[in-house]
């Protein structure tokens, strides 16, 4: 392929980003659990009991909401637009015509950078909070992503001037 083609292909994340995910979400888990055992202490009741319930049901709740927001997300690189599909609850489809991209980076978290892993993020012309992210990503296959996307941009640019 090309660097001035498009691939229709349904694309997915990485499977290390259920890791980051999931770390991110037992450590709220873990914080839930803390203000549980914190009201329990309050009230007298130096009980582990509804800590550990606490933790434990949110990280079951957490890991089921880790691999079905996995299983559903995907983006394709069309030949005019992105599109992006997520969303566990509510379910989110996203169109980015190519015409309305500003600029494209790639961003690393330090979670990230251990997994290996980076996020695109597409900045569109529009109102505030325009822009779409896509997690989870390979290093060098985001470094790519975005050089595409980068160059539909400005061919998509060229297009549209008058």
């Amino acid at each position: 392929m090309t660097a001035d083609t498009a691939d229709e292909s349904r694309q997915t994340l990485d499977g290390d980003v259920r890791i980051g995910w999931l770390v991110r979400a037992l450590v709220g888990s873990l914080l839930l659990a803390g203000i549980a055992g914190a009201v329990g202490y309050a009230a007298d009741r130096v009980i582990l009991l509804p800590a550990a319930v606490t933790f434990v049901v949110a990280a079951v709740l957490a890991t089921g909401h880790t691999l079905a927001r996995y299983r559903v997300w995907w983006y394709i690189v069309g030949t005019d637009s992105l599109r992006l599909s997520r969303g566990v609850v509510t379910h989110v489809q996203t169109v980015v015509p190519y015409v309305r991209v500003q600029h494209v980076d790639v961003s690393r978290g330090p979670l990230e950078r251990a997994l290996g892993l980076s996020s695109v993020v597409v900045y569109t012309a529009g109102s505030r909070g325009a822009d779409v992210t896509i997690p989870g990503l390979p290093t060098d296959r985001a470094d790519r992503l975005q050089q595409r996307l980068e160059q539909l941009a400005i061919a998509a640019e060229g297009e549209d001037a008058v």
